[in-house]
């Protein structure tokens, strides 16, 4: 395992902008895999002791990924995501939405950009989210860095094991 993989978090409130940087030592291919596959997704997208699982996913413009982050004891927390723009292995957006469980989405949300690239077998993958709202990033921001650092070393541990495959 390669320990010096780039991990950046930066927030910029003005700007209501969120910046994340994190390498991977797995090619580009099976790093996109993991970003827009459900059954991969399912595998490393929740913290521990967290699981998600995923009702339905149509990896597409227009189409929609509608999953949950389930806790140990069944409390569900649901979201919509909205596919917007996909150039295939190397970018995609969305728009993400808190939701309850029939789909009516919490309002506000934010963009989420995603962008690929690989160098010497080491895939980065840049990812920029705004908000819509201001008081939404801050909301989200105590929790969020945490759970989503969890989420990406869930992430390095699933890519190893499937490039050992």
């Amino acid at each position: 395992m390669n320990n010096d993989l780039l991990f950046d978090f930066n927030v910029d409130k003005t700007a209501k902008m969120v910046y994340i940087t994190r390498e991977f030592d797995a090619g580009q291919s099976l790093v996109w895999d993991a970003f827009t596959k459900a059954e991969l997704l399912d595998q490393w997208g929740a913290p521990a002791p967290m699981r998600a699982k995923t009702k339905y996913m149509n990896f597409e413009v227009g189409g929609r990924r509608f999953y949950a982050m389930i806790t140990p004891d069944g409390e569900e927390r649901w979201s919509v995501q909205e596919f917007t723009s996909i150039t295939p292995k190397t970018n995609f957006k969305m728009y993400n939405a808190f939701s309850d469980k029939d789909e009516n989405r919490e309002l506000p949300g934010s963009e989420w950009d995603h962008n690929f690239s690989e160098k010497n077998g080491i895939t980065r993958v840049d990812i920029t989210i705004y908000n819509e709202s201001f008081e939404r990033l801050e909301r989200l921001l105590e929790g969020f860095k945490i759970g989503f650092t969890m989420t990406l070393k869930n992430l390095e541990e699933l890519l190893a094991t499937l490039s050992q495959k």
